[in-house]
């Protein structure tokens, strides 16, 4: 899951590296490759990824963690990452953006995570140089990239006969093609809201509501800048990345622009079940409205019948003082009156259609 971000005190000198408490161990695996080889190597020190990046061959350093303020730095010092780059990798999170710091082109992006406990957000930094690509992610062992280490183990494509602008693509195609999975568990459950919003509109139904709301503007943050600087490395280009390999950003770009409009479609959604919500809402008010509205209406009469006899007369008096009083049969012959008329206005109500529930 997310980690608890940990940021520098106000002041601090720049290049600053703030570790969070529940951040997970730095662990260093390298991919080195060419058209006849591949290697594959866990658990390397920087000093161990040096070896690889005179070579002729493409280099993957992918660095799983941010728990290790010394390997971290000591990257830096191998890869010879700028101070500020350096903290812009560590102090996560940071808004999806691109850099070029002279022989390095940098891209910093957000890859989403699903799992059984739901959707979070992950920051991946790719640091692309002349044969190598440097990755380096917030938690180990949980991405998007399993498929393209296994097209490089097995030779499949044209990845081990490109250069590492190429891997570059690929690991960022990877990172956009997983937001759709993602956004089809969302249409899912917009889905079932819809369902329970019409059966069961409650404050629970919109407390579901408001989280998918939030949780589909924090993947909207995550997506919009990513499309704005492939549309920035498309139309200016980089030394590092051939024209070649520049039409494929192409593809991330439409796919960016598709996974956009799908999560404006579902916010726009979201925002209709919320006015379903409150018309839902308003009509179970009415519904308690109108029942209680009948009920009033049949115990008014009766209620007015009640009061007159229940006034205290005299017969004795005068004869006009409720002679019915003395009557044998009063008391059944007032409870059956009151009984005709409440049935005949059930009755009446019945046929007007007032009882039924179809608002």
């Amino acid at each position: 899951m997310p980690l608890n971000y940990a940021y520098n005190q106000p002041g601090s000198m720049p290049g600053t590296i703030a570790i969070s408490a529940q951040a997970k161990p730095s662990e260093i695996t390298l991919i080195d490759y060419n058209q006849e080889r591949h290697h594959y190597a866990r658990n390397l020190t920087p000093e161990e990824c040096l070896n690889y990046l005179t070579t002729e061959s493409i280099s993957w350093v992918d660095v799983g963690g941010l728990g290790d303020r010394l390997i971290l730095e000591k990257l830096g010092e191998v890869f010879n990452l700028h101070p500020v780059l350096l903290e812009n990798i560590v102090n996560v999170p940071q808004r999806p953006k691109l850099e070029d710091y002279q022989n390095q082109l940098v891209v910093i992006t957000q890859m989403v995570n699903l799992d059984a406990k739901g959707v979070w957000l992950e920051q991946v930094s790719f640091i692309l140089g002349q044969n190598y690509l440097l990755t380096v992610q917030e938690e180990p062992h949980q991405d998007c990239f399993t498929p393209v280490r296994d097209r490089l183990a097995k030779n499949q494509g044209i990845i081990r006969q490109q250069q590492a602008d190429y891997l570059t693509y690929a690991l960022w195609d990877a990172v956009i093609d997983s937001y759709f999975p993602v956004l089809e568990v969302y249409g899912e459950k917009i889905e079932e809201l819809e369902e329970l919003v019409l059966t069961q509109p409650t404050h629970a139904t919109l407390g579901k509501i408001h989280q998918i709301k939030r949780e589909l503007l924090s993947l909207r943050r995550a997506v919009w800048p990513q499309r704005d600087i492939l549309n920035l490395l498309i139309r200016d280009g980089h030394p590092l990345i051939s024209d070649h390999v520049l039409r494929y950003f192409k593809d991330c770009y439409d796919h960016t622009v598709q996974i956009i409009d799908t999560l404006e479609i579902y916010r726009e959604l979201a925002s209709g079940l919320m006015d379903v919500y409150l018309s839902a809402v308003s009509n179970k008010m009415n519904q308690v409205m109108k029942l209680l509205a009948v009920i009033s209406t049949v115990f008014i009469p009766l209620t007015f019948v009640a009061g007159i006899y229940g006034m205290n007369f005299n017969t004795q008096v005068s004869p006009w003082n409720m002679p019915e009083l003395n009557f044998y049969w009063g008391y059944p012959l007032c409870i059956g009156i009151m009984l005709a008329i409440a049935l005949s206005l059930i009755i009446y109500f019945w046929r007007l259609g007032w009882l039924k529930n179809d608002i």
